[in-house]
């Protein structure tokens, strides 16, 4: 066993937050993958050795219970979960800062060139490589990507994330038309192709399997219908993809759908709203929508770099809570504009104070924090095993130093309480204030 002693961050079931400000962190021994969790349930049973955590709390309380246990000291330091991303794209890495007039120019003449050259697991490799360097120095221990529709893209991140102990999720995606030539796949082929994904890496390790339709306009019914089918067929995956992000897009599936409800309803025709489905944005959702995510257990990747970059809307916080509505945070690149957490949060913050097209409110910095890890952690079904540090989970876990710049230091040097510190790390913070980043399963 290890144990680290600093100011220390965790949440309760309820999500409100749990400070020490001297506590004490105590990880090991290692344990097999899923030891955390309940068996298979946590989608990473099997080959590979883990740490969780036995024991978070007073540094006073716990400093006698574990004789013997070497005690890294970091005074000033704040240790914190690892982030949680619950939507980016890795094959749009070098597509982040691209210019545009809104998401659908903005795919035609960015994303899916980009993403055609991903056929290439040479390339594919090097950039994802790049892309979990992109993560774990920004303190992000658990990720749900898109890759791209080449079976090679999810290989290639797969098997790197493998290599590093990352807990990672993902998927190929699905595109049968109205798509390009270099990313439209093949019905029937992109089925068997993504089976066979699922049967080479779901539960290898800490890796998990998403099934992934684009959206629906990208997707024919037939390829619906048989991604329905899969999840049902492996009820143990995820699901993810987009919905009502923006308004062209939704006219555009009004267009193709004239009979359904709404744009989510199109999902819940063809069985894809369940636990374990991960949509991402959100935004121009109505309250039944909303209604039938919470009933059916879905959750909202709510991406806030990503529509203000684009343009596309203010993801309503106070209609979500009011429907007992799931979310969590996430980065969105390439639309999104940093892989950094900070500046999701900060974003976050801003989408909740508009207040001209919906309610506005003041999110709690400890509730932005939430939102990317343990809230995080609930909306992929995944509680109690990351995005936390409550005794049991992986040990996944971030050492941040509040004085990594001078203003940072100036501001948080003042900070009066909890919310006060947390603040000042999402408003100034960013990769310089991580300091170390743990994870459960070291390469």
């Amino acid at each position: 066993m290890r144990a680290y002693r600093a100011a220390l961050l965790r949440f309760d079931d309820e999500g409100r937050p749990v400070y020490d400000a001297d506590g004490l962190l105590v990880v090991g021994p290692e344990g097999t993958a899923g030891e955390a969790g309940s068996g298979g349930a946590n989608g990473a049973s099997g080959a590979g050795r883990i740490r969780v955590v036995r024991a978070a709390g007073p540094w006073s309380a716990l400093k006698d219970r574990f004789p013997g246990v070497t005690v890294e000291h970091l005074p000033g330091r704040l240790i914190a979960p690892g982030f949680i991303d619950l939507h980016v794209h890795y094959p749009q890495t070098d597509v982040i800062g691209s210019p545009a007039e809104g998401l659908l120019p903005w795919l035609e003449h960015y994303t899916f060139p980009h993403e055609s050259r991903f056929s290439d697991a040479d390339y594919a490799g090097q950039v994802a490589s790049f892309f979990l360097d992109e993560l774990q120095r920004h303190g992000v221990t658990t990720a749900l990507t898109f890759a791209t529709s080449h079976p090679a893209s999810v290989d290639a991140l797969l098997g790197l994330a493998q290599a590093r102990g990352l807990r990672l999720i993902a998927g190929k995606v699905l595109q049968d038309r109205h798509s390009p030539d270099g990313v439209r796949d093949e019905t029937e082929q992109s089925l068997i192709d993504t089976e066979a994904l699922i049967q080479r890496w779901h539960g290898q390790g800490r890796l998990g399997y998403a099934i992934t339709p684009r959206f629906a306009p990208s997707c024919s019914d037939a390829q619906m219908q048989g991604a329905a089918e899969l999840a049902a067929r492996y009820p143990e995956v995820w699901i993810q993809s987009h919905v009502a992000e923006n308004r062209d897009e939704i006219q555009w599936v009004r267009e193709l759908y004239p009979d359904a409800r709404s744009y989510l309803a199109v999902y819940e025709q063809f069985g894809l709203l369940r636990e374990r489905a991960i949509y991402a944005h959100c935004i121009h959702f109505d309250d039944a929508d909303r209604a039938l995510m919470q009933a059916t257990g879905a959750a909202a990747a709510v991406s806030p770099t990503s529509n203000l970059f684009l343009g596309s809307g203010f993801f309503d916080y106070a209609a979500a809570d009011r429907q007992g509505m799931r979310y969590g945070l996430a980065s969105d690149v390439g639309g999104g504009t940093s892989f950094s957490p900070f500046h999701t949060m900060l974003a976050a913050y801003y989408v909740g104070r508009e207040g001209h097209t919906k309610a506005g409110l003041s999110l709690a910095p400890s509730h932005l924090w939430w939102q990317h890890t343990a809230g995080a952690a609930q909306a992929l079904g995944l509680s109690g095993v990351v995005g936390n540090l409550q005794p049991g989970c992986e040990a996944d876990f971030v050492v941040l130093n509040p004085q990594a710049t001078p203003l940072l230091a100036r501001r948080s040097a003042q900070a009066a309480n909890l919310e006060e510190l947390l603040f000042s790390l999402i408003v100034l913070g960013d990769d310089r204030a991580v300091q170390a980043v743990h994870l459960a399963q070291p390469a």
